[in-house]
């Protein structure tokens, strides 16, 4: 049948009977399809008219049993969730724990009954001690502490952590958070208070870093807050701001006595070298002479003792020799010159001085004769070295018997 048919929805008789075209009765169209959907509960339900379609529709709601399977599979699909990757899903019955789920698609028995609660275990969170926020906001109240030497300084660092036991974190504390922030404050002071100053301020920053970790952990790990501490950050310590001006100028007369024995070190590393090669110098030196010396004796003694043989086979030429000798290095150092004139004969006088002045190599340049003196007649040395030759040969004369 087609749709556009007038007569759809019609049955013959009444086809025959009103003859005339018109929509379908949506009363009865209403009717038919509650009858068979309480057969299908297998519930009767009423009809509200006659077979004539006529006065007002009545209207019958879906059975009981639809509406509870319906509400049953809403509320069983509650218990759908998921555990997103860096998550953990804590089941928990009727409020106390059950299991502990992995990432992905779970489910669980649909509230009241089981609920779940996620915990990011791949979060890193913080907790500021000393500050809020920033360093300029500070709380003195927890980064004021005392060192060994008595003195205060102003400290303040933040702690980074994470979540390791999902369990302990939720159930075993009421304020885990909290927890890490005074066993960070209680570790650092801990620690603060068993060195010294200048310890904590400039060389001992990261040993101190170290070793409050390793106690605040032991601290959370004592508590079980399921709490695992991963870095600890020193963004500030220094002097109290009352007291900040004092102590710079006591930095820098730390660091002018630091200058001055650099310095000092720098000097003695330059002049005890130095001094320790003069030494080493002088005692080869010593050494050298003394070596010297030492053979030179034994040279004299060697040479004594052929003197001494050699004179007791021949005494008269020995003395003689020795005599020659002495006088030799006597005489040597003198500009006197002396001839035995005994073998006669002419003696040509010589400026044997002035030649020995000349051959040694320090002794001082003759005196050139001026350019406007008046040559010196010839005749004149003739006439003294006869002179000089005549004496001589009367002073022989003299001393021959």
């Amino acid at each position: 049948m087609a749709w556009n048919d007038p007569q759809w929805g019609k049955d013959d008789k009444s086809r025959g009977s009103r003859g005339d075209s018109g929509p379908p009765d949506l009363d009865e169209l209403w009717r038919n399809f509650n009858q068979r959907l309480n057969g299908l509960f297998k519930r009767r339900g009423g009809s509200g008219g006659g077979g004539s379609g006529k006065g007002m529709p009545s209207f019958e709601l879906p059975g009981l049993g639809l509406i509870i399977a319906i509400i049953a599979v809403l509320w069983l699909s509650s218990g759908f969730y998921i555990v997103d990757a860096g998550q953990r899903g804590v089941v928990l019955r009727f409020g106390k724990y059950l299991e502990t789920t992995m990432p992905g698609p779970r489910w669980h028995l649909p509230f009241p009954m089981e609920e779940v609660e996620k915990v990011n275990v791949d979060q890193v969170r913080t907790v500021e001690v000393g500050y809020r926020n920033n360093v300029k906001s500070k709380v003195q109240s927890e980064s004021l502490m005392l060192t060994d030497d008595e003195n205060i300084i102003d400290l303040q660092f933040s702690v980074q952590y994470t979540i390791k036991d999902p369990e302990d974190y939720l159930f075993m504390n009421r304020g885990p958070d909290e927890a890490v922030m005074q066993a960070a404050e209680t570790a650092m002071r801990e620690i603060v208070g068993k060195n010294k100053m200048d310890f904590v301020l400039y060389e001992g920053r990261a040993e101190i870093a170290a070793r409050a970790t390793k106690l605040m952990q032991d601290i959370l790990d004592r508590y079980k807050t399921g709490i695992n501490v991963s870095k600890l950050n020193m963004q500030n310590a220094q002097p109290p701001e009352q007291v900040q001006a004092a102590f710079d100028d006591a930095v820098k007369a730390g660091q002018d006595r630091e200058r001055l024995k650099n310095e000092g070190q720098a000097y003695a590393n330059d002049v005890i070298p130095k001094a320790r090669g003069v030494a080493a110098r002088l005692l080869e030196e010593a050494d050298g002479y003394k070596q010297r010396v030492v053979a030179n004796a034994q040279g004299e003694a060697a040479r004594f003792s052929q003197v001494l043989t050699e004179y007791s086979k021949a005494p008269q030429v020995t003395r003689e020799r020795l005599y020659q000798d002495a006088m030799q290095q006597v005489m040597s150092s003198t500009t006197k010159v002396l001839v035995d004139d005994k073998s006669g004969g002419n003696l040509l006088y010589l400026p044997l001085d002035k030649l020995m002045q000349l051959s040694t190599p320090n002794a001082p340049a003759l005196p050139e004769p001026a350019a406007t003196a008046p040559a010196a007649p010839v005749a004149a040395p003739q006439e003294n070295l006869f002179r000089s030759r005549d004496a001589f040969r009367s002073r022989d004369r003299e001393d021959r018997p």
